[in-house]
């Protein structure tokens, strides 16, 4: 039986995903920062691995409407927005350094604009 399109994109991500999980690791010192991306959601979560817990989480749905720049697309501006607030949440919770998971995803569009807007806000990676 033949997979759709879509069915195979998502198993090649999971696959990527499990590739990139087996190299990193996030300790409670430096925990990973991951990033999960739907259609229309985008979830961050820092994780400690060792303990298996997430120390912070955050949503998209917590900013509310985000106005992009010019030559950006909303989405964009929303990911690199909530990179800044979580980076805020990571300050207050004592974190400065972490470890960034793509969960699989392209280093490109939403999650670069993620990656960049944790690093304005203060995280090192």
């Amino acid at each position: 039986m033949l997979k759709s399109p879509s069915i195979a994109r998502k198993v090649n991500r999971i696959k990527r995903h499990k590739r990139i999980r087996s190299q990193v690791i996030g300790v409670a010192q430096c925990p990973r920062l991951s990033v999960f991306r739907s259609n229309k959601h985008l979830v961050l979560q820092l994780i400690d691995d060792v303990a298996a817990k997430t120390i912070i989480s955050a949503r998209d749905q917590e900013l509310g409407k985000i106005k992009p720049e010019k030559g950006q697309t909303a989405r964009v501006a929303q990911g690199f927005a909530l990179g800044e607030v979580f980076a805020e949440k990571a300050q207050k919770a004592g974190i400065k350094k972490v470890v960034f998971d793509r969960g699989g995803y392209l280093y490109h569009g939403i999650v670069k604009a993620i990656a960049d807007g944790a690093r304005k806000g203060g995280l090192e990676f």
